[in-house]
């Protein structure tokens, strides 16, 4: 068996085009998505990320606008702006690009964006939700990877699903997700003891502990669901995942790869959020995680 790769740009982009129609009506009713990204400091791969979401916000047709701060800026102002945003009808999403400098209360800084544009998924409010299945906005992550199990049609229902990794932004809310489909859910983490007892189970196996190679074929049943969060850089500069992929493919009926699986669909996501809560300023009862 060799495993059917699952291809993170091919769903993004059929993502995006959706996103790119609901765009185009909302103009035509005289509403343009419109995303705010803070950033604060000069870290090179935050930057890195923000170009990205704008280029991504740019070809669907939102509108995004960058609010850059020096690293030395008190928390209290981007709050502040925070709070402007929060009242401005034209910004559908505020993004607050992590991490921030170390004299910030980031917790206090996020949760300064207003529940209805908090396109992260990561209020309180957001992330509380999530264990009723009434979130606002997921988690992006966590939901590129629920698209791309939904776009190759694998059934998620009555499934054995292990997660790798408890993180806030991955591993839990990825576990609340697949059970609100009626998985079988189990979160292993960096003190699970004999790991692969757990992983040998799983019907799907969703890994994000940021650890590479960590899954070797020996702990993948044959015919699993293989999706790798992991992105690691290596010592020669390339990029790898959490699992052995050469190794695991052989083994696996789907598999994720890095790059080019779960990444491109993070921002993805992002844009997707963004685009429902611009339909939900338009259309209340619209509910955005779909």
């Amino acid at each position: 068996m060799v495993a059917k790769i699952i291809d993170g740009n091919a769903v993004a982009r059929q993502v995006r085009e959706e996103c790119a129609a609901i765009t185009r009506d909302l103009k035509s009713r005289g509403v343009t998505p419109g995303l705010a990204v803070i950033i604060v400091g000069d870290n090179a791969a935050s930057k890195v990320y923000v170009a990205n979401k704008v280029k991504a916000c740019t070809e669907v047709g939102l509108h995004s606008t960058v609010y850059a701060f020096p690293a030395d800026t008190p928390d209290t102002e981007v709050e502040a702006e925070i709070h402007r945003l929060n009242a401005d009808p034209q910004v559908h999403g505020i993004l607050v690009q992590l991490p921030l400098p170390a004299h910030f209360d980031a917790r206090r800084v996020v949760a300064a964006v207003s529940r209805d544009k908090d396109v992260d998924g990561f209020h309180l409010y957001n992330v509380g939700a999530l264990v009723q299945g009434e979130t606002l906005f997921p988690p992006c992550t966590p939901f590129g990877v629920q698209k791309m199990l939904e776009y190759e049609n694998i059934p998620v229902e009555g499934q054995n699903v292990v997660v790798v990794g408890a993180s806030n932004i991955v591993g839990k809310p990825m576990a609340l997700m697949l059970m609100q489909k009626d998985a079988t859910v189990v979160i292993c983490h960096a003190k699970t003891r004999d790991l692969a007892q757990f992983t040998i189970l799983a019907d799907i196996l969703v890994v994000a502990a940021g650890k590479p190679n960590l899954i070797l074929p020996q702990m993948v049943r044959t015919g699993a669901v293989v999706i790798d969060v992991g992105i690691n850089r290596l010592p020669n500069g390339k990029l790898a995942g959490d699992v052995d992929f050469e190794g695991v493919r052989q083994k696996a009926s789907y598999i994720s790869p890095v790059p080019g699986g779960v990444g491109p669909m993070t921002v993805t996501m992002l844009v997707h959020n963004t685009v429902q809560s611009a339909l939900r300023s338009v259309s209340p009862m619209h509910s955005p995680a779909s």
